[in-house]
This record gives structure tokens, sequence and C-alpha cells, in this order.
């Protein structure tokens, strides 16, 4: 088992996005919520955000959360992929993609950035995304990409005689007046069977993994630094909010 004392990027991102830095330089409110949100307050919250956003009235917000065991069921999902539905809660939920969970464990971050001032770009903007989350991961020595037809964050694992491809990262947002919501989700060290209880993301043939299942003893806060490093080099700079301050 890997153990991380400190965080760093030791190449850089493969591919830079340099349009979704502002041109003003502001720097994105970054808030770290402090135990289990729950997941409609946390829906309700993003939402009078990204209104306010919208209106100008509110700066942007990187929100990290952690939920209670549940399902979501984006705006694609099959009910076939619900295998379990007494299992947990099942939120249905406006952002793209189809079924995912989340839990203890599972840092969550809710990503409500204003596109009219980053190029209006949604391809863009998901390709940061992914560039974000495989830039932190980068910091823990993990070497993880996107897949050709299948949304998320991948790695690639073997054995004597085996090889796999297992997610460990997902993501799904919703554009509202060129502002985003919902996000982006990393195991770090959830209940990897909390995921049969559905298909994760309609794709039955790959795996689920986190950083612990990786080798990685990484904890949150050491998860939330790596992202923020991450976040800083593909969107820009970040200030700091208390975790009692609202969205």
């Amino acid at each position: 088992m890997k153990h991380i004392e400190t965080i760093m990027l030791s190449e850089p991102l493969s591919e830079t996005v340099s349009s979704l830095h502002r041109s003003d330089g502001r720097a994105v409110e970054w808030c770290v919520a402090d135990g289990l949100v729950d997941y409609d307050i946390a829906v309700a919250e993003m939402e009078a955000r990204v209104a306010a956003i919208a209106a100008g009235n509110a700066p942007e917000r990187i929100w990290l959360l952690e939920h209670s065991p549940l399902y979501t069921a984006g705006v694609s999902s099959r009910e076939s992929d619900l295998l379990d539905a007494g299992r947990f809660p099942v939120h249905r939920s406006g952002r793209g993609g189809q079924f995912t969970y989340h839990g203890p464990g599972q840092r969550v971050a809710y990503v409500m950035l204003d596109l009219n001032a980053r190029g209006r770009d949604v391809r863009a903007l998901v390709r940061g995304l992914e560039a974000w989350i495989i830039g932190a991961l980068d910091v823990f020595g993990v070497p993880a990409g996107t897949r050709e037809g299948r949304v998320g964050v991948w790695v690639e694992r073997k054995g004597p005689g085996w090889s796999r491809e297992d997610k460990v990262a997902a993501i799904g947002v919703k554009i509202r007046k060129w502002v985003s919501f919902h996000g982006i989700s990393l195991n770090v060290e959830p209940e990897l069977d909390h995921f049969n209880g559905i298909v994760p993301c309609g794709i039955a043939e790959h795996g689920v993994t986190s950083l612990v299942d990786l080798g990685i003893l990484a904890t949150m806060d050491e998860a939330d630094a790596a992202l923020k490093t991450s976040f800083q080099r593909v969107f820009g700079a970040t200030e700091d909010i208390r975790p009692d301050t609202e969205p």
C-alpha cells in the first residue's frame, strides 16, 4: 500500500484547456462541506447558486462533499440498469448521463462555473473536467485516461494472465444559461459493493475501482488537495470558503 505524503504534479497535463481560464483571472470559490450533505438539499442549493451566477449576483463555486448512500438517474438512464431499486434511495436528476452511485468515501465535486466567461464551449468543459481528474490522479502516481464511447475516467489493471479497465471517476453535468452544475465524483474509499445495485453509467462489461482499491491509502483531505492543485492548472485560481458558507 502507498501512502501519499506530498501533493505535486509530476508532469504537465497531457492536454491543456487554456480556453477554460477566465480572462479576468477571478478566483473560483472552493468550499469543502463538513459531514454528509442531503442530496435534495444539495440540488436545491446548486439551483440557487446557478441562478445567482447567471444573474451576475454570485461568484463561481466548486463544492466538495459526500452524500449518504444513494443512486441518481441522469437524463439518459434506462430503468433496466437499476438492478436493486430497494437498496438505496433513487433520485431522478437533470444531469447528463445514466445511473450512478454516491456515498461515503466518494468525493463529489459540484461544479458551478460560468461558461459565459470561459468560452461557451461545452465540449471543452467536459475535456477540462476529464483533465482535472486525470491530473489529480497523477498526484498519486495513478495513470488514468478517457476511453472512446465511455464517459468518465478509467484505469487499466493487469495481473498474471489478465487485464481489465475499471472506472475510478464519473462525470455528469448540466448547463443552464451557460452556467454548469452537478459535476464529478472521484472514488477515494467508498464501499464498491454499493455499485452492484446499478449498471454504472450503463456500462456492464467493466468494473469500478477506487484509490484505496488500487493500493493508494489516500485520505479525503489528500484527495481534496490533489483535486485543488489540478483544478487550478486547468481552470484557474481558487479562493477557500468556510465550510459553513452556503452556496
